[in-house]
């Protein structure tokens, strides 16, 4: 097979979709790898280190769409990419549908099948492809939402763990999974006052063990919610639903519950976000603020931090590309369910319930296509 790697166009996003150890892998089983020049160079892979692994660089994306029989990307595709990918070919990368009809609509037009990591899934319900991200962009919202905080850059000029004599800040997060227990535990290390709220009450057991004694577990309903925006400096959103749009946990009025110069983070934002005043934004700009209040929702956080996130990435994706690459498309499926729980897009069928649910699109059950 042929797996071709373009680079990724997305605003500042540095991470590319394979490693030079990964190409060579997939060569030495006798598969051919295309990559596209200077693919590489954002997360510290050299086109020599491709060629030296046994792939071929070529110059443009178009020679990459064009000639290959899977596409492994890392980002969505953009408007511009979306009219190279031809119809059968197998595209592998983060898609979030659910945030983006004009995305949906655009995959769907190209008759191609499409495999989003977002939403492979074990058994025991993990994200395995997303836990990885999940880890980088939990202990980035926090990051990130610290250096929000200072004066000039519109926060309310608070640090994080305070200093002797004076107060912490308060740091609310919204969602106790892999990106909230990251954010938790970075948090709670650089000194905040830390609650983390989730609708599993196992969940908040299991953190309510582990997390050090600034971190306090609250079950998340509306009234928590509001009670806790009162003392909030920073507050971060993680909640996801499989394939499906976030949930809107905090209304553009619950903004005003918030003291002027407080920072939002929403890591939700690829799924819709669940502020309802979030809209995505970039790493060239990556702030706005509505009722005085500073969001910062960049839609490719991880993408800040390519080497640490490419490696972290490539480690968890490689196998599933041996297993497509290895195998035709319905024995690859057949023979890995956690990877057919990524299949969202099948020759201009949706079978992905979250995302038809979200457009009011059709639904067609993956048994029946295959």
């Amino acid at each position: 097979m042929i797996v071709g790697i373009p680079k990724e166009i997305k605003d500042n996003e540095k991470r590319v979709s394979l490693t030079p150890y990964g190409a060579s892998e997939l060569i030495k089983a006798g598969n051919t790898v295309i990559i596209e020049k200077n693919a590489g160079n954002g997360s510290g892979f050299s086109d020599d280190k491709y060629i030296q692994s046994g792939a071929t660089i070529y110059d443009t994306p178009d020679d990459i769409y064009a000639k290959s029989d899977l596409i492994v990307k890392v980002k969505e595709p953009q408007t511009n990419e979306i009219s190279k990918i031809t119809e059968n070919q197998i595209v592998f990368t983060f898609f979030h549908f659910a945030a983006s009809n004009e995305l949906t609509q655009g995959v769907l037009d190209t008759g191609c099948i499409a495999i989003a990591y977002e939403t492979v899934q074990n058994s025991d319900g993990t994200l395995p492809i997303l836990i990885p991200m999940s880890e980088v962009a939990g202990r980035m919202s926090v990051q990130n939402g610290a250096k929000c905080l200072e004066g000039n850059m519109g926060g309310k000029g608070k640090l994080l763990g305070g200093v002797p004599g004076v107060d912490a800040s308060t740091v609310t997060i919204l969602g106790g999974g892999i990106v909230g227990s990251n954010a938790a535990k970075l948090a709670a290390g650089l000194g905040a006052k830390v609650y983390i709220l989730d609708v599993n009450m196992d969940r908040l057991r299991y953190l309510d063990d582990i997390m050090p004694s600034n971190v306090q577990t609250m079950y998340s309903n509306e009234h928590n919610i509001s009670d806790l925006l009162k003392y909030t400096d920073l507050l971060i959103g993680s909640v996801l639903v499989v394939g499906s749009k976030a949930p809107n946990l905090v209304s553009k009025d619950m903004l005003n519950i918030m003291t002027p110069g407080s920072v939002i983070v929403d890591v939700a934002v690829d799924q819709g976000g669940c502020v309802e005043t979030c809209r995505p934004t970039t790493h060239r700009e990556p702030t706005y603020e509505v009722n005085s209040i500073v969001h910062y929702c960049v839609s490719n956080m991880p993408g800040s931090v390519p080497h640490t996130s490419t490696l972290a990435l490539t480690n968890i994706t490689l196998p599933y590309i041996k297993t497509l690459t290895s195998n035709t498309l319905k024995d690859a499926l057949s023979y890995d369910q956690s990877l057919l729980k990524g299949l969202n897009i099948y020759n201009g069928n949706i079978c992905q319930e979250g995302v038809a649910s979200s457009f009011d699109l059709n639904y067609t059950e993956t048994a029946s296509l295959l």
